[in-house]
C-alpha cells in the first residue's frame, strides 16, 4: 500500500471518520490565497518519495470541477478549488445533510412469462396463453402485463394445454397425468380427471365445435375426450414412441382426426369407424405441423427433414414436395387473397414456414417458390420454435429460441409488438430516458430489451453477435452503451417515443470487454474493460450526441483514442469521476487502481481486499472510491493517499455490485447471496436489508434522485425498487399520534373506573399489564365481575388471540395465575373447539399453557389437601379440662 499523505481533510467528518484539521483542512475548503495553496503543495511534494503526480494529483485540486484555468490534471489557478466532486454551484450545499433513506419497497417485477413450449393466441388476438413451468400464464397483448396464471394443486409442470376454438374452454395436462378444464377468465377449475395415459400428455387439440379433445401421450396412445358430456370417447393405439401432434380435419362432418408419432409418418384415424385410415409417409424426420386448406381438401405438413409436404386428403396422397432447406418448425397457410407485401399475387395456396434460420418464409404451394423472405437478424438464438396464425384477428405470432415472442401484422408481417418470455440470467440492468421511464436489460443473450415503466411495452435490440455482458447510460439518459463478448461496443440512442437504435459501434479489444462506463459531465467519451487485461478509452463525434442525428445512415465507428494496460488479471469494473479526469479500474487481482484522463497515467493502488474486486465506484459527494469484493466485503477508499477508511461486511458470498446513495452518505450494495443491503456510511450500519432475489444480483443501478433503484439478479428477475422511508415516517407519525390519543382515552376510562371499556382499548393497545390490572379490578367488584364473561365475549377475534397470547405470559406466575386461568375458562366454556383451533398461534398457546396448568393445579390440590388434614385434626382434638381458677382471697 502506497504511504500516507497529507492528513485527511474535516470532509470525512459528517461520517464519523477521524481526521486532522487544520492547514490541509484549510487548504481542501478553499480558504487560502492561491499562492499559499501552491506553497502548501511544494511542502507536501518535497515530502513525499513518489512521483508528484502518484499521490498529491488526486487531491481537491484534481476534484476542482469549476476552476476557472485548469492545467494539467485539473492542477488550477484563479478560483480556489472547492471541497468534493459537486460543488455548490451545482445546488449541493455543504452545510446541510441530506435525508437518509431507511426503507425500499417492490414496485414492479419483470419475471420471466414463458419458458418455452406452446403458445396461443386467442381468436380476437387480445390474449397470449404460453407455458411457464407449472403455471399457464395469460397475457394481455394490448399492455404485456401478465393478467392471469394458472396453476393446478398438484403443483407439477404443464406438459400440454390448448384453447377451444370458441375461447371459453382451456385445458391443461401435467406430469401429474391430470387434466384440468378452466374457466380462465374467472381463473377456477371446472373439472379435473385423469388422462389415463400411462406417460405423460404430449400434445393435444379441440375439434372445430370445441366439444372433442384429443390428447396425445408419451405411450404412444391417442385418445378423445367429449369435454362437454364428461367422458372418453376413443382410445386409438398403433403408434410408435411419443405422440407429439394431434390435429382435427377442420371439417366437423368428416370425424378425421390426424396424429404423428416418433415413425415420421402421419395416421388418419376416423372417428366414426374408429380404426386407423391411411398412414401418410413422406418425412424423413419428426413432422413438427400440419395445417389445412379453407376447404379442407388440402394438408401441408413440415419437417425437421428441410421439406413441406402437400397432401391431397381426398386421395390421401402427397401432390407436391417442398424443398425449403432449413429444419421447419412451424407451417401456416395464409388466407387465399392477394398480399403484395409478401409477394402473393395470385389466390393459390401460399404458406408460411418458420425454422431454424430464424426468418418467415412465404412459399407458394403450387410451384414450390420463396416469394418472400425476411432480413435475417444477427447474432444467435434467433431460431423460430413455434409460428402460429390467429386469422381473425389476423396476427401471426412466432417464437425465437430466446424465448422472445414477436407478433405481427399477418398480410404485411409488419411487426406490432414485441415480448421478452425469458431473460435467463441478467446480467446488467440501467435507467433510461431524462424521468427515468425506461429500463434497458442485458441477459445471457446477444439482445437487448428495452422496457417502458409505465406500458410494459418491450423493444428488443439487434446488433452484438454474443452475449451482453455489461451496460452504462450517459447523463441525460437519451445515450447508452453496451459492451459484448464480441469484443466489440455498442452506443444506442433512445428517441422521445421510446424507440431506439444503434448510432455508433467499435471494436479493438482482443477479448470479451466485461464493463463499460461512460463520460460524466459531458457525452463526450466512454472507457471500457476488458479480459485482455486492458482499458480503451472512447472519444465520441460531436454529432453524435445531437437527437437531430439520422440512425439511418447507420451506426458511426468508433476508434479508440488511448489504450493501457492496466492489470494482471481480468478487468472487471471501471469507473469515471464526476469531473471525467480520472478513472479506477478493480480486477480478479485483488486490486484498484486510480488513473489520469485523458492520458491513462498511473496515479495510485488500492490493496486490501483478499480476493478479486467486482464493482468500483467514486462517491458523488467527497474524495472517496468504494470497491465491491468477492471477499465479501465493501470497503471506503481516500483518493488523497489511498487508505482505507471504513469497511462494511455483512454479506455471506461476494459482493457484486456497490452505489452510492443520499448524495455519498450512504451505499447500497448486492452480493452473490441473493440480497441487498443498504448501509450508513457514517455509523457503518446496515439499515435494511431486501431480499428479494433467489440468485447472484449482478445488476445494480439508481435513479437521478435515488428515490427508486433497478436490481437484476440470476434469477432472471428485474426488481424495481421505490423509496418508502417518507411514506412509513408518516405512517409511523400518524400511529404515534393514533396511540397517543388512545392511550390517553385508556387513562380517562381507567381514571374514571370504567374497567368494562377499558379492557377492549388496553387489548388493542397490546398493553398486557394494563389488561391486567383491569381484569384484576373487575373481579375485586362482585357486580362487574358478572359483567366481565359477556365482555370478553364480545371481543373481536382478533382481540381473543391478543387475550389468550396475555393468558400465556400472566399464567406463569402463581400471583397472575387466577386472571389467566378465569379468562381461559371463558373462552373453553363459549368457544367452540373448532373456533378456538382456527385462532392464529393457538396450539402454541396451549402446548404453553398446559405444564404451568398442572403445577397451579398440583399446588391446589396439595393445599387443599393441607387444609383437609387441619380441619380433621381440629375437629379430633379433645382439650383437657382446664382447672378451676383459686377463689380470690
Amino acid at each position: 500500500m502506497a504511504s500516507r499523505g497529507p492528513p485527511r481533510s474535516s470532509l470525512f467528518n459528517h461520517w464519523g471518520i477521524s481526521g486532522n484539521t487544520g492547514r490541509w483542512t484549510a487548504y481542501n475548503m478553499g480558504m487560502l490565497s492561491p499562492a499559499s495553496q501552491l506553497r502548501g503543495l511544494k511542502k507536501v511534494m518535497m515530502k513525499r518519495p513518489y512521483h508528484p503526480l502518484s499521490l498529491v494529483a488526486p487531491a481537491s485540486l484534481l476534484l476542482s470541477r469549476n476552476s476557472s484555468t485548469a492545467g494539467p490534471y485539473g492542477l488550477t489557478s484563479g478560483r480556489a478549488p472547492t471541497v468534493g466532486l459537486v460543488t455548490r454551484d451545482q445546488g449541493v450545499s455543504g452545510s446541510c445533510s441530506p435525508p437518509l433513506l431507511s426503507s425500499y419497497a417492490i414496485e414492479r417485477k419483470i419475471e420471466p412469462f414463458y419458458k418455452g413450449g406452446k403458445v396461443q393466441l386467442d381468436q380476437t388476438g387480445q390474449h397470449l396463453f404460453c407455458v411457464c413451468g407449472t403455471r399457464v400464464n395469460i397475457l394481455d397483448v394490448a399492455s404485456g402485463a401478465v393478467l392471469r396464471s394458472l396453476e393446478q394443486e398438484d403443483q407439477e409442470d404443464i406438459t400440454a394445454f390448448d384453447l377451444s376454438p370458441d375461447d371459453e374452454v382451456l385445458v391443461t395436462a401435467t406430469r401429474a397425468l391430470l387434466l384440468a378444464q378452466w374457466a380462465w377468465r374467472e381463473g377456477s377449475i371446472v373439472r379435473l380427471w385423469k388422462a389415463i395415459h400411462t406417460a405423460p400428455v404430449a400434445a393435444m387439440a379441440f375439434d372445430p365445435t370445441s366439444t372433442l379433445l384429443a390428447t396425445g401421450g408419451c405411450d404412444g396412445a391417442v385418445r378423445v375426450w367429449d369435454v362437454v358430456r364428461h367422458y372418453g370417447t376413443h382410445h386409438f393405439r398403433g403408434s410408435p414412441g411419443v405422440v407429439h401432434l394431434v390435429a382435427f380435419h377442420p371439417d366437423p362432418a368428416r370425424l378425421l382426426l390426424f396424429s404423428s408419432a416418433a415413425d415420421a409418418s402421419i395416421r388418419v384415424w376416423s372417428l366414426q369407424d374408429r380404426s386407423c385410415l391411411a398412414v401418410l409417409t413422406a418425412h424423413y424426420s419428426a413432422v413438427t405441423s400440419v395445417t389445412f386448406s379453407a376447404d379442407g381438401y388440402t394438408m401441408i405438413s413440415s419437417g425437421r427433414d428441410k421439406i413441406c409436404t402437400v397432401w391431397d386428403l381426398q386421395s390421401l396422397q402427397a401432390t407436391k414436395t417442398v424443398p425449403v432447406f432449413e429444419s421447419v418448425e412451424a407451417a401456416v397457410l395464409l388466407p387465399e387473397e392477394p398480399a403484395p407485401e409478401l409477394g402473393v399475387k395470385s389466390t393459390g395456396l401460399h404458406f408460411l414456414t418458420a425454422g431454424d434460420q430464424g426468418i418467415l418464409r412465404v412459399w407458394e404451394a403450387a410451384s414450390g417458390q420463396c416469394v418472400h423472405a425476411q432480413p435475417r437478424l444477427p447474432g444467435p438464438g434467433q431460431e423460430l420454435t413455434h409460428c402460429a396464425l390467429a386469422r381473425a384477428a389476423g396476427l401471426l405470432l412466432s417464437v425465437t429460441a430466446d424465448h422472445n415472442l414477436l407478433l405481427y401484422e399477418a398480410r404485411s408481417l409488419q411487426l406490432q409488438k414485441q415480448f421478452a418470455g425469458y431473460s435467463e440470467e441478467v446480467l446488467d440492468v440501467r435507467f433510461l430516458g431524462p424521468e427515468n421511464s425506461h429500463v434497458v436489460v442485458a441477459s445471457n443473450s446477444p439482445c437487448l430489451k428495452v422496457f417502458e415503466l409505465q406500458t410494459s411495452a418491450c423493444q428488443i435490440l439487434h446488433g452484438h453477435t454474443d452475449i451482453v455482458l455489461a451496460l452504462d447510460v450517459f447523463r441525460k439518459g437519451w445515450l447508452f452503451a453496451s459492451c459484448a463478448k464480441d469484443q466489440s461496443i455498442r452506443i444506442w440512442r433512445i428517441n422521445k417515443a421510446g424507440l431506439v437504435a444503434c448510432v455508433a459501434q467499435g471494436s479493438g479489444h482482443t477479448h470479451s470487454v466485461g464493463t463499460i462506463c461512460c463520460s460524466r459531465l459531458k457525452e463526450s467519451f466512454l472507457v471500457t474493460g476488458s479480459q485482455d487485461c486492458t482499458v480503451k478509452l472512447w472519444p465520441l463525434p460531436e454529432a453524435l450526441p445531437s437527437r437531430s442525428t439520422a440512425p439511418d445512415s447507420g451506426p458511426v465507428l468508433l476508434q479508440a483514442q488511448a489504450t493501457q494496460r492496466c492489470h494482471d488479471k481480468d478487468i472487471n469494473s471501471v469507473a469515471i469521476a464526476p469531473n471525467d479526469k480520472l478513472l479506477a479500474t478493480g480486477s480478479q487481482d485483488r486490486t484498484a487502481k486510480l488513473w489520469a484522463l485523458p492520458q491513462c497515467q498511473l496515479l495510485g493502488i488500492f490493496s486490501g481486499h483478499r480476493r478479486g474486486l467486482w464493482c468500483v465506484q467514486f462517491s458523488p459527494m467527497d474524495q472517496v472510491l468504494a470497491t465491491a469484493s468477492a471477499d465479501g466485503t465493501v470497503k471506503l477508499w481516500a483518493l488523497q493517499d489511498f487508505s482505507c477508511l471504513k469497511t462494511f461486511e455483512g454479506h455471506d458470498a461476494s459482493v457484486l455490485r456497490v452505489a452510492f446513495v443520499s448524495r455519498g452518505t450512504q451505499l447500497l450494495s448486492s452480493g452473490s447471496d441473493g440480497l441487498v443491503k443498504l448501509w450508513t456510511i457514517k455509523s457503518n450500519e446496515c439499515v435494511r436489508t431486501l431480499d428479494a432475489h433467489e440468485d447472484k444480483v449482478w445488476g445494480l443501478h439508481c435513479s437521478r434522485l435515488d428515490d427508486r433503484a433497478l436490481t437484476a439478479a440470476s434469477d432472471s428477475r428485474v426488481i424495481l425498487w421505490k423509496d418508502v422511508t417518507e411514506e412509513e415516517q408518516a405512517e409511523e407519525e400518524a400511529r404515534r399520534e393514533e396511540e397517543v390519543v388512545r392511550q390517553q382515552e385508556l387513562d380517562n376510562l381507567l381514571h374514571e373506573k370504567r374497567y368494562l371499556r377499558a379492557l377492549g382499548l388496553a387489548i388493542s393497545l397490546d398493553r398486557p399489564h394494563t389488561v391486567l390490572t383491569v381484569i384484576q379490578a373487575i373481579r375485586r367488584d362482585p357486580e362487574s365481575c358478572e359483567k366481565l364473561e359477556a365482555t370478553v365475549l364480545q371481543l373481536r377475534r382478533d382481540q381473543k388471540e391478543a387475550l389468550l397470547r396475555f393468558c400465556v405470559t400472566w399464567n406463569t406466575n402463581s400471583r397472575h395465575c387466577h386472571e389467566a386461568q378465569a379468562v381461559l375458562g371463558m373462552l373453553l366454556r363459549h368457544e367452540a373447539p373448532e373456533e378456538l383451533l382456527a385462532y392464529d398461534g393457538v396450539r402454541a398457546s396451549l402446548e404453553a399453557l398446559l405444564p404451568y396448568t398442572e403445577r397451579h393445579f398440583q399446588r391446589l390440590s396439595r393445599t387443599l389437601q393441607a387444609a383437609a388434614f387441619l380441619d380433621f385434626l381440629w375437629h379430633s382434638m379433645k382439650l383437657p379440662t382446664l382447672p378451676a381458677a383459686p377463689p380470690a382471697l
